[in-house]
């Protein structure tokens, strides 16, 4: 479902978009300027980074060849033509038709059951496809909204329940209600190892991003600055000599808190290879599954609680990791 040929994409001739061709001549006071600076005062409505992905796109061309370096040199008189046509990231907000597994939806408030593998926001490497280009085609409010609505994020290949706000006056109450924890949101993780201590545990560790691996975010100090606060509370729910089954409920939203602060607590999670978890009992991903949510509506202010049994390769992976799960146990929320 994911990726640049994601199904439902758009494609063929009636999706190609539109391309203005300019052709430039490099004035004198020009000359021996690097070709990035001299595109960004020919063409000063767009910015010096969009031209520099055209050039990488081999969109600028001069004396029939594509100029792809942006410190290359001009001289005075020379040609340059330009196509100026959307980049990748100028066409990752478009609407993009896909199936959404809606659980819930009214004029102000939509809830979704995001898969495993569906990439929630464009970014480097996923630039169609997204969540965002089927929100955009869900229904036309989408395009007016910070982000189609997204107030918060599920990793790629973290499953289950996603909130998303229909409307300007939703997408701020639910920004505020996440930002105050009055939105109670409950994950479920296999993990490696046997659980030790109390069943409860409450990880006060801050992250950010790790030194050593961009791709990682670990436990750092927030005296270092490159840290924010990150709270989790996990509970056992089953567990054995290998393996552990944990609620998991967060009171902040960083990037891969649970996967971080489980690895830290000693239990990577199954199949999370990034942060020391080991690809078995058939899961090829991290197995984290977002079971639970509880709010108040943003506008209407009734109570909402939605569930979401986990997919089948997690509840292959519980059953072969020997454990058992019981719905009823992430059935309520628990202090923390």
């Amino acid at each position: 479902m994911q990726g640049d040929d994601a199904e439902g994409s758009p494609t063929g001739d009636e999706f190609a978009p539109d391309v203005e061709t300019r052709v430039l001549d490099v004035p004198p006071d020009m000359h021996g300027w690097r070709i990035d600076r001299a595109l960004a005062k020919l063409i000063p409505e767009f910015s010096r980074s969009y031209l520099q992905q055209l050039m990488s796109d081999g969109a600028v061309v001069m004396r029939d060849a594509a100029l792809r370096k942006p410190a290359a040199k001009i001289a005075a008189g020379d040609r340059l033509t330009v196509a100026l046509r959307p980049t990748q990231q100028a066409q990752a907000f478009v609407a993009q038709p896909m199936a959404l597994d809606v659980v819930f939806e009214d004029a102000h408030l939509l809830v979704i059951q995001k898969p495993a593998g569906l990439v929630v926001h464009p970014a480097a490497g996923h630039w169609t496809g997204t969540l965002l280009n089927g929100l955009l085609a869900h229904h036309k409010q989408a395009a007016d909204l910070p982000r189609a609505g997204i107030v918060h994020r599920l990793d790629k290949d973290t499953s289950g329940l996603m909130l998303v706000g229909k409307s300007r006056q939703a997408v701020e109450a639910l920004v505020r209600a996440i930002a105050a924890r009055e939105v109670s949101r409950q994950y479920l993780a296999l993990a490696h190892g046997r659980w030790q201590g109390s069943a409860e545990k409450g990880v006060d560790q801050p992250i950010g991003r790790d030194v050593h691996n961009r791709l990682r975010m670990s436990v750092v100090r927030l005296d270092t600055g490159v840290g924010k606060a990150a709270q989790t509370t996990f509970r056992l729910l089953d567990g054995s000599d290998a393996a552990c089954l944990v609620a998991c409920k967060l009171h902040t939203g960083r990037t891969h808190q649970i996967r971080v602060h489980m690895a830290w607590l000693g239990h990577p999670l199954a199949g999370d290879t990034l942060y020391g978890g080991r690809a078995v009992w058939g899961m090829p991903r991290q197995a984290l599954h977002a079971v639970r949510l509880r709010l108040q509506h943003p506008v209407t202010g009734a109570t909402l609680t939605f569930r979401s049994n986990p997919p089948p390769d997690m509840l292959l992976a519980i059953e072969q990791s020997g454990l058992r799960y019981n719905p009823a146990s992430v059935d309520g929320d628990f202090p923390g």
